[in-house]
C-alpha cells in the first residue's frame, strides 16, 4: 500500500481497544488535547439561513453537532476526580460534582472489570433538538447515532496518536449516569462511553 510511512496511516494502524491501563495518571493537558481534538470547535461557517455552523474534526448530519461530551476525572493531574462538562465553545471543563470514586465508574459502566480502571473515562451525550428541529423525520435519531460512532473513533485516533490507552463501550447504565450528570434521558441523553489511560507496560 502507497503512504504506509505517513504518520496519518501509522497512527490508523496502531489503534487497538485497551482494557489494560497503567497507574500513572494522565496529565491535564493530554486530557486537554483529546477534548480540543476530539469535541471541540475548530472553525466556523457562516450561513445566512443558520447562523454560525462549528467546524469540528467529525462529521455531523446539518452540521448540527448534538453530541456533548462530560469527563468523568479518576486520575488526571491538576484536575480533581469528579465529574465535568466540556463546554467546546469556550474549551472549558465546568464541575458538576466533586469526587469520584473507581468502584462508581465501574458501576456506571455495568460492573465490567477494566473501564474504572482508566485514569479518565468521557461519556457522549445527544441533545436532540439540535437536530430534530431541522431534521423532522424518524430517521433523524439514527443521524444522532452515526454522530456517537463518528466522534468515537476521532477519539481513538487522537489518543492513539498521542501514546494513550483507548476504549469504547456501549455497555453502561444510562438512567444511573443521566441521573448523575444531572440530565432528564429524554431531551438529552447518554449514548456512549469511551475512556483512556497511559498504556500498561
Amino acid at each position: 500500500p502507497q503512504n504506509h510511512r505517513d504518520s496519518f496511516f501509522q497512527t490508523l494502524h496502531k489503534r487497538r481497544t485497551h482494557r489494560q491501563f497503567s497507574s500513572e495518571p494522565l496529565s491535564l493537558s493530554q486530557v486537554s488535547s483529546v477534548l480540543f481534538h476530539t469535541w471541540g470547535i475548530q472553525g466556523f461557517l457562516r450561513s445566512p439561513f443558520f447562523g454560525d455552523l462549528p467546524f469540528k474534526t467529525s462529521p455531523s448530519g446539518g452540521a448540527r453537532h448534538p453530541i456533548e461530551c462530560y469527563v468523568l476525572a479518576l486520575r488526571v493531574s491538576e484536575l480533581a476526580a469528579g465529574i465535568y462538562h466540556y463546554h467546546a465553545g469556550d474549551h472549558e471543563l465546568r464541575r458538576i460534582k466533586d469526587g469520584l470514586e473507581a468502584t462508581t465508574v465501574r458501576e456506571y459502566c455495568a460492573d465490567q472489570v477494566y473501564p474504572h480502571r482508566a485514569a479518565a473515562v468521557f461519556v457522549m451525550t445527544a441533545i436532540f433538538k439540535r437536530t430534530m428541529w431541522k431534521y423532522h423525520k424518524p430517521r433523524a435519531y439514527r443521524v444522532v447515532l452515526l454522530d456517537a460512532g463518528h466522534l468515537a473513533q476521532t477519539f481513538c485516533l487522537v489518543a492513539t496518536r498521542l501514546g494513550l490507552a483507548p476504549f469504547s463501550t456501549a455497555a453502561f447504565k444510562d438512567s444511573l449516569i443521566e441521573e448523575h450528570l444531572g440530565i432528564d434521558g429524554v431531551s438529552e441523553s447518554a449514548l456512549y462511553v469511551t475512556g483512556l489511560g497511559v498504556p500498561a507496560s
